[in-house]
């Protein structure tokens, strides 16, 4: 199995993205701040990033489950999720594209 490297953090997309567009760092940190606020505004109605994916929330409905230390049944409630789904374009980016 490959090693895995570490996730980027905040500041180093900051200072990646500063890099590629030609601004400041400082910018650059204010423009993703903004897009994750504008994500988290429109999330309830599908927020969509071009080319990545989109936020989506879901409705799980209730089922049984087990609790694994005991065996014992329960009731799991149902709930609303937030979940993304990646675009076909970032897919193919990242995993190649299927012959």
């Amino acid at each position: 199995m490959a090693k895995q490297s570490k996730p980027l953090t905040k500041s180093e997309i900051a200072a990646s993205l500063a890099e590629a567009s030609g601004i400041s760092k400082k910018q650059a940190t204010q423009t993703l701040e903004a897009l994750v606020a504008l994500a988290y505004k429109h999330a309830k109605s599908t927020f969509t990033i071009p080319g990545l994916g989109k936020l989506v929330l879901a409705n799980r409905k209730a089922r049984k489950g087990r609790n694994p230390a005991t065996g014992e049944s329960i009731k799991i409630p149902a709930k609303r999720v937030v979940k993304f789904r990646i675009s076909k374009a970032a897919k193919d980016a990242i995993l190649g594209v299927k012959k």
